[in-house]
């Protein structure tokens, strides 16, 4: 299928490696010009070469900065000539016990997953408005549906993203600009080996003994891969996609067992 948005141009944050890259990986391969933002230049280039090599790739830019920051984000929107596609993306807080956390423990958590999508968003959205055309997507967390404890930094931040995301949607679709989040499950990443290595560490096991017991607790049997997510991603940022807004896109091999 041509998802019908060649040529246009996204800015694609945490794109060096893991989700954001095979976000950044499938839009390139639509022919979609990308500004792909990271804190490690190293890891942020040798993304940005790959996706140069994409067959029928359009250009690709590499911004190496914090975008939590002010002037991480003027960084990347100024090599970003116009935002027709934004995916936000953001490494999430480290799990723990609330006991544990202090205000700013939760105001650098919000600051990451709720308040800086939200300042992109309202950077870019209205210039979307004008030309009828946008798609933002946000990479949450499959928390947002089903809580984890030990996630709760993660668990409030982004959902109080979610809520907000929920209300703007409504009233951005009638200018084809469209709002949703993507809630990835288990997927092969870095994240998920960085937890299984902290449960193991708790619970007196090897990392890879806490892997394969919860790969053997997906109901896919496996973990998903940054390409299949990303593919999800370049859907929902294509031109046939303008019909769907305000949703959240559970992506975790079935591993959330309810109807709804």
């Amino acid at each position: 299928m041509d998802l019908g948005i060649a040529g246009r141009w996204a800015l694609v944050c945490g794109a060096s490696k893991g989700l954001g890259y095979g976000c950044a990986q499938a839009l390139a391969g639509e022919g979609v010009h990308v500004v792909i933002v990271a804190r490690g230049a190293e890891a942020l280039e040798a993304a940005a070469t790959r996706l140069r090599a994409l067959p029928g790739a359009g250009e690709v830019r590499a911004v190496a900065a914090d975008i939590t920051t002010p002037e991480g984000r003027q960084a990347a929107l100024a090599q970003c000539p116009q935002v027709d596609i934004l995916v936000n993306n953001a490494g999430g807080p480290p799990p723990g016990d609330f006991h544990d956390w202090t205000r700013e423990d939760w105001i650098a958590a919000l600051d990451a997953n709720m308040l800086t999508p939200i300042e992109l968003i309202r950077a870019t959205v209205d210039g979307m408005r004008a030309r009828r055309f946008g798609r933002i997507v946000n990479i949450t967390s499959s928390a947002v549906k089903a809580p984890i404890d030990v996630l709760g930094l993660s668990n409030g931040a982004r959902s109080g993203l979610t809520g907000f995301v929920a209300g703007l949607a409504r009233k951005t679709v009638v200018d084809n600009v469209t709002l949703n989040n993507l809630l990835p499950g288990a997927f092969d990443t870095d994240r998920l080996k960085t937890n299984f290595a902290l449960a193991a560490k708790v619970q007196g096991r090897s990392t890879e003994e806490v892997a394969d017991a919860r790969r053997r607790a997906q109901p896919s049997g496996r973990f998903g891969n940054p390409e299949e997510f990303g593919i999800a991603c370049a859907f929902l940022c294509g031109a046939h996609a303008g019909y769907i807004t305000g949703q959240n896109l559970l992506i975790d091999g079935g591993a959330y067992p309810g109807t709804f």
